[in-house]
Formats: structure tokens, C-alpha cells, sequence
């Protein structure tokens, strides 16, 4: 009797396996909405590209060459200033002292001055009328000059108090917006210590890194393309620095390009796309090698591993597992696992797996 319900048993759960197995191949979900990339921008491509960001011509980070106390930070994060506005105001009550210090040296030395210029003139004309001696004018042409030399290292001291004063009084260098405050007031302001960093806004430029196969073909005025892939935008410039060392980059070369517009939602530290109109030219290195990037945002990570989606017969998710290299900005290089004639899901409207139906965009 224990056999026959065992039998029944194991015959009902084979059973149950087997709808279950049925249902997950008979699953009619809908297919999920997905779009792909479009011809991928590497090593392959008929121009040299290069990655970059976009950053103003004119950047500082102010500081002051005084230690005291921050009385008053004056402007905010994203506010515009012009030319000479009063950004952060340090506490100037020791220079305020010396200051005075040196307004009564300079009156002492002062006196003393016109006293001795008064003495030297008198002794010329008693020279004049043999009435005074030659040592008795020399004796007095020493006094006028010391007195005159002391004025003015007083007034020298003066003009270096002043110059102190403008380190307590921190001004926009130029017109601009202000990228970041670094103090607050009440804190200690020490010398060489950032304050406040500006950036002027009416001039921008794209820092990008050329490889050293390509940038002797890059010159000084060269017009180029710059993808802004964060707002899907295309903007032209043209090229006005080009390094010829790599020394302190890696093996790359810096190349400055300036845009000829600046468009609306185009921000300082924006990564892009330069594309130079140099055509390659195909080598027995690169005729067998591609470099592929594909941005970051496509990437599927399951614990340590890194895939990608791509599409297999019949419109299907399959998920591919890849290994990746330099990272170049919110962009990644792919070293294997996908090749760079091969179109992979970009996004999607829904949840993707490995097998689900999906439909291009």
C-alpha cells in the first residue's frame, strides 16, 4: 500500500513540474521596447575621435596671502558677479593698526624732511657767501639725504600695508559665475587656501586627450565636431591648443578647442565627443584590431561581472558578458565580447532579461 501512494505521489509532482515548465515556454508577455545603438565611434570610425570635457577659458580658484577670520562670504554657489565685486571680506583689524602705525611714521619722517631740507638750503647759501665750510655742508647734504630716504621708506611701508589690504578684501578677477564657496564666515582664512572658485561664462572650451598615432595630423584652426551626449547636442569648434609632449598625460596629447557658440544647457564639466576630420589611415595594427566604447549606461553588472544586452534571433534579449577596459568619461572601452560592427540595446522601457522578446524602437 506504501508503494502504491509513493507511485502516486512522485507521478503527481512530475506532473505539476511539467505544467510549470510548459507555462514558462507558453509565456505570452509582451515584448519590451527597447532601442539600439547606432554606428559605434571608435578606432574603426573614418575620423580620429577623441573623448574630452567641456570647461571655461577662464577658471580660478582665489585664495589670500593673510591668515584672520572670514567676516563675510558675500556671494553664493551659481550666482554671477562682474569684474572687481567684493566676493569674501577677511577680518583686517591688525592691518587696520599697523596701517596707523605707518600713517606716523611717515608723519615723523615728514617733519624731519622739511626740517633738514630747510637746514640744507640755508647752509647752500651760506657756502655760497663763504659763511659755512665744505665739511659743515657736507656734514648737512648727509642729513637732508637720510631724511629724505626716510620718508620714503615710510611711504614704501604704506604702499605695502595697502597691498596687504587687498588680500583681505577678495575681488572676482573677472566677470563670471561662482563654481564653489570652500569657507563659511567665522572660519579661518589661511594663506595659499582656497576661498571661492569662479569660472567665466562667456567663453568655453573642451580639454580632450588625442592618441599619438593621430595628433601630428591635428593643427592649430582645425574645425571640429563635439557630440554632447548628456543633451544630446552637436556643436562645432575649433582647434586652438595643441600639445607636443605627453609627458605628464599618459601617453596622450592635450588638445584645447574652442566652441564657436555656446548653446543653451551646454554646462563646465560636460563630457563629450571631438570628432577630427582626419581620415585614418588603415595599418596592418589596426586593420585586425578595433577599439569599441559603448557608454556606461548600457552596461548590466551581476556581482563582479559585466554584460551587456544584445539582440539575437527573433528579436530576443541575450545577455552577453564582457570585459571592459579605460573608462573615458560616462564611457567605457570594450576589450572582448562584443565586436564593433554589432548593435546592443541602449535602453529600454521595461525589464530585460536573457531571452525576453523585445521590440526596436
Amino acid at each position: 500500500m506504501k508503494k502504491i501512494i509513493s507511485i502516486i505521489t512522485l507521478s503527481t509532482l512530475l506532473f505539476v513540474s511539467c505544467g510549470e515548465d510548459k507555462k514558462e515556454i507558453s509565456n505570452n508577455e509582451p515584448a519590451v521596447p527597447v532601442k539600439l545603438s547606432g554606428d559605434m565611434v571608435g578606432e574603426n570610425s573614418a575620423y580620429v575621435t577623441a573623448s574630452g570635457k567641456i570647461e571655461s577659458e577662464n577658471s580660478a580658484n582665489l585664495s589670500t596671502r593673510m591668515m584672520g577670520y572670514v567676516t563675510k562670504v558675500n556671494v553664493k554657489v551659481g550666482q554671477n558677479v562682474t569684474a572687481g565685486q567684493l566676493l569674501v571680506s577677511i577680518n583686517n583689524t591688525d592691518l587696520q593698526a599697523k596701517k596707523a602705525q605707518v600713517d606716523a611714521s611717515i608723519t615723523q619722517a615728514t617733519a624731519g624732511f622739511n626740517n633738514a631740507k630747510k637746514d640744507y638750503d640755508r647752509f647752500v647759501n651760506l657756502f655760497a657767501q663763504q659763511s659755512a665750510s665744505q665739511k659743515e655742508l657736507d656734514d648737512m647734504t648727509a642729513r637732508y639725504e637720510m631724511a629724505k630716504a626716510g620718508l620714503e621708506a615710510a611711504k614704501q611701508m604704506r604702499n605695502e600695508v595697502m597691498a596687504q589690504f587687498s588680500y583681505s578684501n577678495i575681488t572676482a578677477p573677472f566677470s563670471g559665475t561662482v563654481t564653489n564657496t570652500f569657507i563659511k564666515e567665522g572660519d579661518m582664512a589661511n594663506p595659499g587656501m582656497p576661498l571661492v572658485s569662479i569660472e567665466g561664462v562667456s567663453k568655453m572650451q573642451v580639454t580632450a586627450m588625442v592618441s599619438e598615432s593621430a595628433i601630428s595630423n591635428v593643427t592649430n584652426g582645425m574645425p571640429v565636431k563635439i557630440n554632447v551626449k548628456s543633451i544630446n547636442k552637436e556643436v562645432t569648434g575649433k582647434v586652438s591648443e595643441v600639445s607636443l609632449s605627453a609627458k605628464n598625460t599618459g601617453g596622450q596629447y592635450l588638445v584645447k578647442i574652442t566652441l564657436d557658440k555656446i548653446e543653451k544647457g551646454i554646462l563646465s564639466g560636460m563630457f563629450v565627443n571631438v570628432q577630427f576630420p582626419v581620415e585614418k589611415k588603415a595599418t596592418a595594427t589596426n586593420a585586425k584590431s578595433d577599439v569599441v566604447v559603448i557608454p556606461v549606461s548600457a552596461l548590466v553588472k551581476q556581482g563582479q561581472l559585466t554584460g551587456i544586452y544584445t539582440v539575437g534571433n527573433g528579436n530576443v534579449a541575450i545577455l552577453r558578458w564582457l570585459r571592459i577596459g579605460k573608462s573615458f568619461g560616462d564611457q567605457v572601452e570594450v576589450l572582448s565580447g562584443l565586436s564593433a560592427d554589432e548593435q546592443y540595446i541602449v535602453s529600454a522601457d521595461g525589464k530585460l532579461y536573457n531571452g525576453a522578446k523585445i521590440s526596436v524602437q
